[in-house]
């Protein structure tokens, strides 16, 4: 008698092997198609910073002891808190559409305004780098280093960002700011 029962597992074992090797083809080359940002943190390369932060966080925090940076002049609007988080946000600065400008001041702890500070700024999106703008030697005028004519077309999520350098010391600031559509 001869045996007419079939298998089946020899074609479900292929079967596996070819959704695997499709998937894994699927996954490659979805990877490849989505563009990789890199951090933008301390307005260096991940890199650098990842290199020297030992070094960054010493200066600022030795720029902290004496300095305070604050943007001026700006509306901003009122956040409510996350309910479902215990992380404060910071409320961010309203963008317009078209021309901006930004007033930074940096006071010593005394209360003394410093004018002689080496301010670099940056506008960048959190997740992107291809729209941002790098402004350094911000000039000091009327009490306050001032960044002007900052045009700005695309609605969405924005980080004002700001270096000072006095003498070894490096202080940053980071303040979140929203373009309405």
């Amino acid at each position: 008698m001869a045996n007419n029962k079939k298998t089946y597992w020899p074609h479900m074992i292929l079967g596996f092997l070819a959704v695997g090797l499709t998937l894994s083809y699927w996954t490659v080359k979805s990877a490849n198609q989505l563009p990789v940002q890199e951090s933008n943190k301390y307005m260096l390369k991940y890199q650098k910073a990842d290199m020297t932060i030992n070094d960054i966080t010493r200066s600022k925090m030795a720029f902290d002891k004496l300095y305070d940076i604050s943007i001026v002049g700006v509306e901003t609007m009122v956040m409510t808190d996350n309910v479902n988080s215990n992380r404060a946000q910071e409320n961010p600065v309203i963008l317009h559409k078209g021309s901006n400008d930004f007033r930074y001041e940096i006071v010593s702890k005394s209360g003394q305004t410093v004018s002689d500070a080496n301010v670099t700024f940056l506008l960048t999106q959190p997740h992107s780098r291809r729209q941002d703008k790098l402004i350094e030697a911000i000039p000091f005028k009327q009490g306050a280093y001032t960044i002007e004519d900052i045009n700005i077309t695309k609605a969405g999520r924005y980080t004002l960002q700001l270096r000072a350098q006095i003498g070894e010391t490096t202080g940053y600031s980071e303040v979140p700011a929203y373009l309405k559509p």
